[in-house]
């Protein structure tokens, strides 16, 4: 880290500012792919340092692990204040500076996760000692994940260890970034990979095989009228933009040469749900669809010919009462007359079906995350700080 960078950042006698965490986590490649530990091990350093409590929960592998801290007295009760610390990759990018070394530039900080979402995780380390000065009454609850970019695990993991501990919050507010604006509903999300396996042959002699990439043509046919029947029919939601349950295929293959009849062809699909709207109840749908329509033909040739469905992940919708105390109090706070909905997934839903009520409410824009040169402004982060600070003050006073 440049001292340069950070030389005219704002300072506090409690410890490090906003600005300079952020330039540490920037610091830590944390993509999907990746170990966290290093970053979770600077983490809990600083917490130790400030005499804070908390648990590690580890994946499956033991090389990524989620942060539930506790300013306070342990134990349930209070606000959890949520964000997740993995971040998309950056290859294939265009970056006019390095991708983990925080950059200063009018008023913008750039670099990888300043926006989706280290900037709120750095917000939420800074204010810890003021935190612990307030006392009070009800403990802040401070929850960094791992893999919300790809399967929301680390949270599913986090969730676990909650029953385990008994640390449960009241409620519980995620920091995607959403410019700061409270965000009280989100669609669903299934991803599912669809596989169809067939029977190889000559290409001059179609009838004695079991062409696969054809059997997926199919499928993916009915994807598409799918999606058209969503966007003619609805059910249509008003607040999400498109208002309707959407699904489509975003990556396929299959075959190997033009003269072999394919015998494995395959396609990622997904669906992303309104409320109204089951994501497993359109799994079964497609399923039988296929049993129906499209592996009769392949069995006749070929018994063991046919399709598999497997759910690569999902996450439930988030769908907070807009009346609810949680939401007037980020109202309140944030001084917006409304609350949003988005059509792309966070943790919250997991936390809200757990029986934390959650909001999203965070610094930066979403139009920022995931690309080349992804940065958070400056007064977003600030603003970020005096909400983080209030609410604390007005959920556990």
């Amino acid at each position: 880290m440049q001292n340069m960078l950070l030389a005219d950042a704002p300072r506090t006698a409690a410890g490090p500012t906003t600005v300079e965490i952020l330039a540490r986590l920037v610091a830590f490649d944390t993509t999907s792919r990746h170990s966290n530990l290093p970053l979770i091990e600077a983490v809990a350093g600083y917490l130790d340092g400030l005499g804070v409590r908390y648990r590690l929960s580890h994946d499956e592998t033991g090389e990524k692990a989620n942060i539930h801290a506790i300013i306070g007295t342990a134990g349930p009760g209070g606000l959890a204040l949520s964000g997740h610390v993995d971040t998309v990759p950056v290859e294939g990018q265009s970056w006019t500076s390095d991708p983990f070394t925080l950059r200063r530039e009018g008023g913008r900080l750039y670099g990888r996760g300043t926006a989706d979402m280290k900037g709120f995780v750095a917000a939420c380390l800074a204010a810890v000692p003021d935190l612990q000065a307030a006392r009070l009454p009800r403990p802040v609850h401070l929850f960094i994940s791992y893999d919300e970019e790809v399967s929301c695990n680390g949270a599913r993991r986090l969730i676990e260890d909650i029953d385990e501990s008994g640390w449960k919050p009241d409620l519980c507010l995620v920091g995607e970034p959403s410019l700061m604006q409270p965000i009280t509903g989100h669609k669903g999300r299934l991803a599912m990979r669809v596989t169809a396996r067939g029977r190889a042959g000559h290409s001059a002699n179609p009838a004695g095989g079991v062409n696969a990439v054809a059997a997926v043509a199919e499928a993916v046919n009915w994807v598409t009228r799918d999606a058209r029947r969503f966007a003619a029919s609805g059910p249509f939601v008003p607040g999400y933009d498109p208002p309707h349950t959407t699904c489509h295929v975003g990556v396929i293959g299959g075959g190997s040469v033009i003269n072999i009849i394919p015998d494995l062809a395959w396609f990622d699909m997904e669906w992303r749900t309104v409320p109204g709207d089951d994501f497993f109840h359109e799994v079964e749908r497609f399923r039988a669809y296929v049993a129906e329509a499209i592996e009769p033909a392949m069995k006749a040739v070929d018994p063991a010919a046919g399709f598999s469905f497997d759910v690569l992940n999902w996450i439930p919708g988030l769908s907070l009462d807009e009346g609810h105390p949680l939401a007037d109090l980020v109202r309140q706070t944030t001084g917006a007359n409304g609350a949003g909905r988005v059509s792309y997934g966070t943790e919250a839903g997991l936390y809200d079906a757990s029986g934390i009520p959650t909001i999203v409410c965070g610094p930066g824009n979403i139009a920022q995350a995931h690309q080349g040169d992804e940065w958070i402004a400056e007064s977003e982060l600030a603003a970020c700080d005096r909400f983080i600070r209030r609410m604390a003050e007005r959920a556990c006073r």
